[in-house]
């Protein structure tokens, strides 16, 4: 299997209702754009814009997206804990 060629990061963001977002990407900058433009996931559309919290590398998109799983499981405070934990 071929490594992606772009680093895939996992990235919380905190919404201006105070709750936090959790996703992947690649490519962080256009997912951000996307993001505060209402063209990102169902759930940003309308809480923006957002203040990012960290993010953690990953190996490739399965890490991420299990990571990415994990996370969103955790409370709000776990998810902070990981986050300043793991934070590039």
């Amino acid at each position: 299997m071929a490594l992606d060629k772009k680093p895939w990061v996992v990235y919380l963001l905190e919404c201006t209702d105070g709750t936090y977002y959790c996703g992947i990407t690649n490519n962080l900058e256009k997912r951000l754009k996307a993001h505060n433009s209402g063209k990102g996931a169902k759930y940003t559309k309308k809480r923006g814009p957002y203040i990012l919290l960290g993010t953690i590398s990953a190996l490739d998109k399965t890490a991420a997206a299990r990571l990415e799983y994990f996370i969103k499981q955790q409370t709000k405070r776990e998810k902070l804990r990981v986050f300043k934990t793991h934070s590039r």
